[in-house]
């Protein structure tokens, strides 16, 4: 389907999604066009397996088409990167899935132990969705947690959080600084043995 009404030579992300929530594919190849590179290079820096990164901007730019009449307006880097950071987990959880047949595969195959074991950083992540990390995170209020999420689950930077929330950068810094603070002191209270804290730093 053809745009309502042509786009200028230069059109802002906010026009852009206005013209994809129309129906407009050239309006979502432009999207890509000017997002599509810096996606794949986050990704590629959270996800070692290329075809992971592959199939998760794909899917991120299908949630776009599908979904952008709810983006609020203004600059899109914050959403999309939200949208694709979250795309990024599931596709993890998929792959958990099938992570017991192919860890049975793995005592026979070194190689494939080695492909199997998580990052570093797919730990951290891991941490902050599930278990006692995940726990004490829902237990924040909602302010709190939605910065935390942004800018740790997410990692989104202070501007682009600032951007997706709608409220100022130093407003997304102090709540990170608080969230951060409550959090520590949530975990002491679940986890009565000192770990090595997710988020950095010492409680």
């Amino acid at each position: 389907m053809r745009p309502l009404r042509p786009l200028g030579a230069d059109p802002s992300d906010a026009e852009l999604l206005r013209a994809v929530a129309r129906g407009d594919t050239d309006a979502l190849a432009t999207l890509y066009d000017r997002h599509g590179g810096w996606l794949h290079a986050r990704l590629t820096r959270r996800c070692a397996d290329p075809e992971t990164v592959q199939e998760v901007l794909q899917d991120t730019f299908v949630t776009v088409w599908r979904s952008a009449a709810s983006h609020s307006g203004g600059e899109a880097g914050g959403w999309l990167w939200t949208i694709a950071a979250r795309r990024l987990v599931d596709a993890r959880r998929t792959a958990a899935r099938t992570a017991e047949a192919r860890s049975a595969h793995a005592h026979h195959d070194p190689a494939a132990a080695r492909a199997t074991t998580p990052s570093a950083e797919d730990r951290v992540l891991d941490a902050l969705e599930y278990g006692t990390v995940g726990a004490a995170l829902d237990r924040l209020s909602p302010e709190l947690r939605a910065v935390l999420r942004a800018t740790v689950v997410d990692g989104l930077t202070t501007r682009e959080a600032a951007q997706l929330l709608g409220i100022p950068e130093g407003t997304v810094k102090s709540r990170a600084r608080r969230a951060r603070r409550e959090l520590r002191s949530l975990l002491a209270q679940l986890s009565p043995l000192p770990t090595p804290h997710p988020l950095g730093g010492t409680p």
